[in-house]
Order: C-alpha cells, then structure tokens, then sequence
C-alpha cells in the first residue's frame, strides 16, 4: 500500500507522520498521479502549524508535485495514461507516493523538464509569474526590490526580472546567499542582518525609490519596505515567513506617497483553468529559453518531511528543496 506524510493534528515538525493509506480510484474528472517528485515549500509549513487552516484530519500536506498519471477516471480527455504531468496549488495532499488530484489541475511537462524540476518550479515559478506580470507589471527600466532573493521564488524572480529588463535589488541572510542571489540576476544583494535594507535602497535609487517591492518575509520587513517605494509604487506582500502583518492605519499608504498594497495568491491567479495553463506555458517558456535556470539545490527523501520542514524554517536552505520519490 502507498505511504504518505499525514497529520492529525496541527503543530511542529514533528506531527507528521509517515504511514500507510489507500488513495482510492479516480472518479469523474479526476487522475491518480504516481509522484516521482514533490516541492517544499512554505506554505506547507503554515498548513502544519495550523496558520492556514486544513479542511479535515488526517490531512496529507503539499501543494506541487510531479509524476506519472497511473489512470483517469471518466470524462478526463486532457490527461492520458503514462502522462508525465505536474500541479502547484489546491487541493493539498502532495506528500505522498500516489494522490488523486483533479485533472483540470494537472499540466504536461515538457521533455526538456524533469520530474525533479518541475516538482521545485512549479509553484514557485507562476508565484514568480503573477508577481512580476500581473501584481505589478515589470518592464524594462523598472527597478525593484525582492526580499528572500535567494529563496526559492527569490531565485526564480530575479531571474525572470532581469531578463524583463528590470534592475533588481534583493535581501539575504549570508554573504553565501548574496553570491547565490547575484549569480542569477540580482543586481544589488543586501545583507539585511549587517545592513539598513531602506537606506541602502535609497543609496541604490539615488533617494527615488523602487517602482515595487516583492516581499514574502511578512511582520519584519513589511513597515520598511513601505519606505523603500517611490510615490505610488506598488507594495506586494505574497507571505510571511517572519509571521504575519499586523493591522495598520491604511492612511499609512497615503503619507508615504499615495502607495499601492496588494495580498495576492497562485490560488486565485490560476483559478480558471486558462490561467493555470497561460501561467504554466510562460514558466515552461522562459525556462526552455534558458532565460531562468531552475536548480534543485536540496533533496530529501518524503520520509524524512520533518526534518526538512526544520531546515527550512532555520533558513538552512536556499533556493529550491523536492522530496524524491523511488
């Protein structure tokens, strides 16, 4: 019988357990994918923590994934047997050998893509996509700041940025870190932990400002990144890894230059099936032009779910993790 990491209750990393289940048969609409591999990412550590709520339990965490669908249920006409298909998003229930997942959710890899990077990019690559395309559209001559550059959307980010045109600023956590982030596209690292990031941007724009800030950090960056934007730029906050926002006085945007604020979601960006698959095609695309790199810099077994959670809550890890399914 497959094994999948379950939770039946919320808390650390040590609420996840590796065990037996039975994902059933597809039924209509739906596809039973075999992964060969699944993506880490923060969200499953607010789903576990119970920060963002799970509808039931025994809840299986992970919401990107890469594999071979095993067999359709009625009415599935995109996806066939033998598929290599992958999914970033809604329902969770990644960590696991085999899941039955809708077909409209699934998109096809194309060859020059492995299962491994497709399971890291996914996710955090349309993240990267709605972000620089849609939050705010980046264009040539824009100059922004993206915090966690060398993170695993940070990577992708300043990449896809950068063959945009734009000039980017980016915060990291090391000296390691602020090389990884340079070498794909980040023009102006600054370590955070040494550095005043606001009066290095200020010294950066010559007193202008950034056009947007991309910041996934959340309570410690969120205040000081208003302070990095121009007169009304565009300040998109997609996380909180440091915790979440408190409320704040919206008359704040004002005083500070008649700012703009924006919480997005992948999950409402690619709700429509369309917008799933015009999402995927520009990944897939700037991807096979070579213009993002996507590396997987950090394997675990799906077994070993917990102690990838704590690495990546330490910020151990840099740009992208994948369990690695046999």
């Amino acid at each position: 019988m497959p094994k999948a990491i379950r939770i039946h209750e919320t808390g650390g990393p040590d609420v996840m357990k590796w065990e037996e289940y039975d994902p059933g048969s597809p039924g209509e609409g739906e596809v039973l994918l075999r992964h060969e591999a699944v993506g880490l990412n923060f969200i499953d550590v607010y789903h576990r923590s119970g920060l963002y709520p799970l509808p039931r339990f025994p809840a299986i965490l992970g919401m990107e994934g890469a594999g071979i669908a095993e067999s359709v249920g009625s009415g599935v006409s995109d996806i066939a047997v033998g598929d290599r298909v992958a999914y970033a998003g809604i329902p969770a229930g990644a960590y696991a050998e085999k899941r039955l997942i809708p077909a409209h959710r699934l998109v096809k890899i194309p060859e020059s893509v492995s299962s491994a990077q497709a399971a890291s990019m996914m996710l955090q690559g349309m993240t990267a996509r709605y972000l620089l395309h849609d939050c705010y559209p980046v264009k040539a001559g824009d100059r922004i700041l993206i915090h966690a550059a060398a993170g695993g959307v940070g990577l992708i980010a300043c990449q896809w940025a950068k063959y945009l045109g734009a000039e980017v600023i980016g915060t990291v956590g090391s000296p390691e870190k602020a090389e990884l982030a340079k070498m794909n596209g980040c023009d102006y690292p600054i370590l955070y932990n040494e550095e005043d990031f606001v009066s290095r941007v200020r010294e950066i724009s010559d007193g202008k400002g950034v056009d947007a800030v991309y910041d996934s950090v959340g309570q410690t960056t969120f205040m000081k990144s208003l302070d990095c934007l121009r007169p009304m730029g565009m300040m998109v906050s997609f996380g909180q890894s440091s915790g979440s926002v408190p409320p704040f006085d919206l008359g704040i945007l004002s005083a500070k230059g008649s700012l703009f604020l924006t919480r997005p979601s992948l999950m409402t960006y690619t709700a429509k099936r369309e917008d799933l698959l015009v999402h995927a095609a520009d990944l897939f695309d700037v991807v096979g032009k070579g213009a993002v790199k996507i590396q997987v810099r950090q394997t675990y077994p799906l077994a070993d779910a917990a102690q990838a959670h704590r690495d990546l809550e330490m910020r151990k890890t840099s740009g992208s993790s994948v369990f690695v399914i046999e």
